[in-house]
């Protein structure tokens, strides 16, 4: 099982997105407080369709208690400034793919957490600043999920 959390998400289609990303592929979605919208908007709720009640979903209060919720588990933080191509990664069941708020992604001090087990980017082309939240995330879990002779498929 793979997990992935977003840290303070900000646009709604984005996180309904996810929710019917991790519906698709058994993937858990942990979502970090504040968040810039209501897990019940009409926007959030349109791009999820009807994968609300297929999707494991839960919200922690802050970034402290979703460390506490996820244990020990290793956490890939995916940011554009980092160096290890996430296909680098030999991902195992229980790990935590992080990404960060729109449009700004994860900041240092974040990026510094004690927790965060290595840095992740995804490759793109020069001069680009970034992909799509909810794209990335479905990247780096179809990737986690490939390694794992996608478990559970069909």
């Amino acid at each position: 099982m793979i997990r992935v959390l977003f840290y303070s998400p900000r646009i709604p289609p984005n996180t309904g997105n996810a929710i019917r990303m991790v519906a698709a592929t058994g993937a858990e979605l942990h979502l970090v407080e504040p968040m810039g919208f209501d897990l019940s908007e009409p926007k959030l709720r349109r791009a999820g369709l009807d994968y609300h009640d297929l999707a494991w979903v839960r919200v922690h209060s802050s970034l402290p208690a979703a460390w506490e919720a996820l244990g020990q588990a290793r956490v890939f933080a995916f940011t554009a400034g980092a160096d290890t191509p996430y296909t680098d990664v030999r991902y195992q069941p229980g790990d935590v793919l992080m990404f960060g708020p729109e449009p700004t992604g994860l900041d240092e001090a974040t990026l510094a957490d004690p927790h965060i087990t290595a840095r992740l980017r995804i490759p793109m082309l020069a001069g680009r600043r970034s992909l799509n939240l909810s794209n990335a995330a479905a990247v780096a879990v179809y990737e986690a999920w490939r390694q794992q002779g996608f478990a559970g498929g069909v």
